[in-house]
């Protein structure tokens, strides 16, 4: 096995879950999130080479796995339905009640605008920080961290206002 492999398959048993967590954030669709991954590796494996600093591959992996979804729009526009929450691959076995949190919790991020959901979800699925965000986004790290202020202020009052209109309090 060459080097080249075996920095592969260490790319992809690294980040591989990640990577499919974030693309499934972006599409909303099983399948097409397999796919963009499969891509994303693809390209990535063509261009080995460039990646110079192994502590950027995930970083440089995410910016690959972006230009990608935006590729699939370029050559089909897919159907970007409501997608199936039974469809996410998760190792924790969680209760039905956590299922429905979850669940309840993805539709209020996923409610941000995208200028504000995009940065959060690199930040809370991703753990990237400010700088790797903007170095991502193609962003200065302030409007970032100002994206992220303002992503989680919407997220709280999108929280804090839900149980009230959904009758979870009886007092």
């Amino acid at each position: 096995m060459t080097t080249k492999q075996h920095r592969y398959e260490a790319l992809v048993q690294a980040w591989s879950a990640d990577l499919f967590r974030y693309a499934y954030w972006l599409c909303k669709d099983k399948h097409v999130a397999e796919d963009v991954v499969q891509e994303t590796f693809l390209r990535a494996w063509r261009s080995l080479d460039s990646l110079k600093d192994e502590k950027a591959a995930k970083s440089w992996l995410i910016t690959i796995l972006r230009r990608e979804n935006a590729r699939r729009f370029e050559r089909k526009q897919f159907d970007m339905g409501e997608y199936e929450e039974s469809t996410i691959d998760d190792v924790r076995a969680t209760s039905n009640e956590q299922q429905i949190e979850n669940h309840w919790l993805r539709e209020k991020i996923a409610s941000l605008p995208e200028e504000y959901r995009e940065p959060l979800v690199l930040q809370v699925l991703g753990g990237f920080s400010g700088d790797e965000i903007a170095g991502i986004l193609s962003l200065n790290k302030n409007t970032v961290m100002t994206r992220l202020f303002r992503a989680r202020n919407q997220l709280k009052e999108l929280v804090d206002e839900e149980p009230k209109s959904r009758g979870f309090y009886n007092g």
